[in-house]
Parts: structure tokens; C-alpha cells; sequence
């Protein structure tokens, strides 16, 4: 090979074509150069004294193979510092990079041309010429340039040139290292699946949409029929799914378009935003997304900040709304109003029996009974009066009254829901007797056997006081079930003032009567 590119060489370099002998590797680029013409040799140089002496290699015989003299042209033809075997270059690497790649063209002329150089000479030579595509003097017997600038003054001027940009690179300090650029990958935003450097995303919308169409083939003379002159059923066909393809097209198009226009791949930043929205906004926001297909960027964010003005308004007309309900005449009371409400909303829920909404509120685990231990008796040394008060007396009431007059200022803790220093005297009729408590004895249901209530097949037995118990094992009931019938009665007694009626119990309790 008589040609070596040099594709790895640094920026603002001679680089350009080295052409080397191809017998005696003697750089031929600057020279006269013998350049082979015969088909069996493809691109074979040879210096001139290789040449003279007729040196032969296995393909290359000197005596039968053509030949052709190339000199250096390095002539002015179009501008006064620009020779022909430069512009004879710059052809040659925009045919090979392309237009645009400017570095590589440069390094392709070499000659410590520039990217910038080369580019301007090509716009003002090339482009801006009134002859475009050719130049202002392309006329092969336009010599002026030629005649202004002999070949020994230019080949001596652009010597000097090379000579004086060689310097100042080694003068230069050395440059930064190129940085390797972003990969236009996936992986290298911060919207998954999108690729900056092609604008693209990973899964486009209908990502395949080209499967219906990547083997179809359109010849020349396909598709209509010789003798009628009518589109065959096929080419029908194939029309009409290109049209559908164009379609998904137009609508992927218009998808990326909203993308960029209303500037959503930046994601963190339009995260950030959103969370300093309240929920209500977001909710406003999120519904009126649709719309942004419609409006540009600026058009939206108006629309979507008058939708979030108009939220608030209602809000306002609202809660003055609520304060005129209330009575409520100024704002300084309508503010404390707000802030009671706010403090009865964290207020926890009620519980017990007078709860009508205990049924459907979470219950909360029941805690364990606590049963009485041997240190009990040591912490109330008051137990046994409670035992004496069984069977009480005159002089023993006397004598319990006396101890609470003297014993009320003082606080102590309570043993068993009452305080241990404080005897509580029961109330005594005019014998000086109590009266006896009256047990009611519930009869059994006919026909049906007591049931047996413990603490395993039944987890709220602790609630319930022994009659109660009684009750639910003659009557067949579970402690939450009687529990919650207690409940409605209660409440039910306490709207009607503690009267009730037994029909109204019935009710409540859905029981039917017998007989």
C-alpha cells in the first residue's frame, strides 16, 4: 500500500496523507512521486531513484504496467493561502466524514489546519459563492491567483506557516484531558429509559409499531395491474398499513412533543415542586394533566394556577359560609372557632358505655385481669374493716362516721376502689339495720340447657358481673353479644330521659315476644 491514513493523530498536527515508497519506504509526500496505473497494483508508489532503477516487486514489472507522474500541487487556484492538493483534501474528507465533522476533515488535510479554519473556508469558498455548488473561480483558465502567488513564494509561505504553528503547539502547556462523553444510553438520565443523546426513549409509544412494516418492499412497477391500470388488492393493502404506521408515528411524535415542551424530564425538580402542593392540589393538578396536550407550557402553568386559586376561593367561601352558620361575626372569633375545632378533632374518641359507635370503632386489646397477690394485704392495712361493715352497728356506724370527719383531708391510695382511710357508712333505716339487697334469680328457658361460661370459650367474661354472667349462661348468650345489646338500651334510655319502655327494648333487642 503506497497510502497510510493517519486516523489517530492529535488534533492541529500536520496529519493529512503520508504516501511512503513502496520498495524502499522512502515518505514520498512532499515529492515527486511515480503512481502505479495497471489494474494488478492498487495503490503503488515509487519514488523517483526506485523508479529510475526499475526496481520490480511481486505484482509491479516496470516494463509492461502504465504509469503516472504525480507532482505536488500545491498551487493557489481558488483562494491565496489555500493550494490545490489542500482543497483536493477537504473534498476528499467530507466525503468520507461528512459535512459537519470538521476535526476530522482538518485532520485529514493536516498542515496544522484547524477545525474552525476549515469550516469557514469551506462556507465563504463553497457555500456563499454565486457559482454554488463551485467556486467563484472555477474557470480552468482563471491563472490570477497563480500569476499573484508563484509556487516557490506560496510553498515558502505555507512552510513558514507549519513551521511557526509547530512551535506554538510545543510552547503550548499541555491540554486537559478530553473527559470520555455521556454515553447516550438508558442509564444516563434521570428518567429511566430516556437517551439524551438521541432524544429517544428506550420503549416508545406503539414500540411495535414497525414489525407490521419492515419486510414490506416497494418495486418499481408493483402494484398495478398491466391491463386495467388499477392498484392491485395488495398494493391496497400495503397503502393502508402504511398509513396506520404513519399514524402511530404522528401520535409518538406528539407524545414526545408534550415531553419536551412542558419540560418533563426533569423529574426531580418537578418533584420538588409538587411536594410543596397540598393534597387537594395535587388531586387538581393530577386531573388536569389532560389538557396540557392542548396548551403550551405557559398557557398551562396559567391555567393550572387559576384552577388552584379557584380551589382556594371555594375553600374560603366555605369555611365563611360555615362561620355565618355558627353565628360567628369577625374573623378573630371565626379563628378561635378554627382552632377549638382542630383541638376537639385531635381530642381522642369517647369509649364506654355511652359510646354508640363503639360496634364499628377498632377495639382496643383488652387488658389482663389483675389478680389479687399475698403483698396486697400488706398495702392495706385497713382491709378488715371492709370485712366488719358486713354486719354493721349502731356503735359501729357511730364510730365510722367519727373516723371519716377525721380522716377527709386526708389522701391515701384507693385498695379496691375505695380509699383506705375513709370508712364509707352504709345507709341505716330506722331498726338501724341495712336493707337486704333483693336477688333476682333468672328461670331457665323451656326446652333448652344452661350454657357454661369460662375464660376459654369465652374472651370477655371479666366484663361482666356475676348476675350478668348468670344471665348469659341461662339465656345463651356471649358476653359481647349482652354487651352490646346493654349498650343500645343504655343509650336508648338515656335519649328518653331513663324511661323505657318494654316494647322499645324489644325493639332495639329484636327479640319477639312468646305466647
Amino acid at each position: 500500500m503506497g497510502v497510510i491514513r493517519k486516523k489517530t493523530i492529535s488534533r492541529g498536527t500536520e496529519g493529512g496523507l503520508k504516501y511512503i515508497c513502496d520498495f524502499c519506504s522512502a515518505d514520498i509526500t512532499s515529492t515527486v512521486r511515480i503512481h502505479c496505473a495497471d489494474e494488478t497494483c492498487k495503490d503503488f508508489d515509487l519514488c523517483v531513484p526506485c523508479f529510475a532503477e526499475g526496481k520490480t516487486s511481486r505484482d509491479h514489472d516496470p516494463r509492461i504496467h502504465a504509469f503516472s507522474v504525480i507532482e505536488q500541487h500545491s498551487i493557489p487556484i481558488y483562494t491565496k493561502d489555500w493550494g490545490a492538493d489542500e482543497e483536493l483534501l477537504l473534498l476528499e474528507g467530507a466525503e468520507v466524514y461528512g459535512l459537519g465533522s470538521w476535526a476530522d476533515i482538518a485532520d485529514h488535510i493536516g498542515g496544522y489546519r484547524t477545525r474552525e479554519e476549515v469550516r469557514e473556508h469551506y462556507i465563504k469558498t463553497y457555500v456563499d459563492s454565486s457559482k454554488f455548488p463551485l467556486p467563484e473561480r472555477a474557470d480552468p483558465n482563471n491563472l490570477q491567483l497563480l500569476e499573484e502567488n508563484p509556487r516557490e513564494r506560496f510553498q515558502a509561505r505555507k512552510k513558514r506557516r507549519i513551521e511557526e504553528r509547530k512551535d506554538a503547539a510545543k510552547a503550548a502547556p499541555p491540554a486537559t484531558p478530553k473527559q470520555k462523553p455521556t454515553a447516550s444510553v438508558p442509564a444516563c438520565h434521570e428518567v429511566q429509559g430516556y437517551m439524551p443523546g438521541r432524544l429517544e426513549f428506550e420503549t416508545e409509544f406503539a414500540n411495535e409499531a414497525e414489525e407490521a412494516v419492515q419486510h414490506m418492499q416497494f418495486d418499481p412497477g408493483d402494484g398495478r395491474n398491466p391491463r386495467t391500470g388499477e392498484d392491485e388488492p395488495e398494493m391496497e393493502l400495503k397503502l393502508v398499513m402504511m398509513d396506520i404506521y404513519n399514524s402511530k408515528l404522528t401520535a409518538r411524535a406528539d407524545r414526545k412533543r408534550v415531553i419536551f415542551e412542558h419540560v418533563l424530564l426533569e423529574y426531580r425538580k418537578n418533584t420538588a415542586i409538587d411536594k410543596k402542593r397540598t393534597k387537594e392540589e395535587r388531586d387538581l393538578n393530577s386531573k388536569a394533566k389532560p389538557f396540557a396536550r392542548m396548551m403550551n407550557h405557559g398557557d398551562y402553568d396559567e391555567f393550572t394556577k387559576s384552577l388552584e386559586h379557584e380551589h382556594n376561593l371555594r375553600q374560603a367561601i366555605g369555611q365563611l359560609q360555615d362561620w355565618r352558620h355558627m353565628s360567628l361575626g369577625d374573623l378573630k372569633t371565626g379563628e378561635k372557632y378554627e382552632s377549638d375545632k382542630q383541638t376537639r378533632a385531635a381530642r381522642p374518641a369517647p369509649t364506654g358505655q355511652f359510646d354508640r359507635l363503639a360496634g364499628v370503632r377498632p377495639v382496643k386489646p383488652t387488658p389482663p385481669v389483675e389478680i389479687p397477690s399475698a403483698t396486697t394485704a400488706l398495702t392495706a392495712p385497713e382491709l378488715p374493716e371492709r370485712f366488719s361493715r358486713a354486719h354493721p352497728t349502731t356503735n359501729s356506724i357511730q364510730s365510722a362516721t367519727a373516723l371519716s370527719s377525721q380522716r377527709t383531708t386526708t389522701k391515701s391510695p384507693l385498695t379496691y376502689g375505695t380509699p383506705n382511710t375513709v370508712a364509707q357508712p352504709p345507709s341505716v333505716l330506722t331498726n338501724g339495720h341495712t336493707p337486704a339487697k333483693t336477688r333476682y334469680s333468672v328461670p331457665n328457658l323451656p326446652g333448652t340447657q344452661s350454657l357454661k361460661l369460662t375464660n376459654e370459650n369465652a374472651t370477655d367474661l371479666h366484663l361482666l358481673s356475676r348476675e350478668e354472667i348468670e344471665l348469659c349462661s341461662v339465656l345463651r348468650l356471649m358476653p359481647k353479644a349482652y354487651l352490646a345489646i346493654k349498650q343500645g338500651v343504655i343509650g336508648e334510655a338515656v335519649k328518653a330521659g331513663g324511661v323505657l319502655k318494654r316494647k322499645g327494648v324489644r325493639e332495639i333487642c329484636k327479640v319477639r315476644p312468646h305466647g
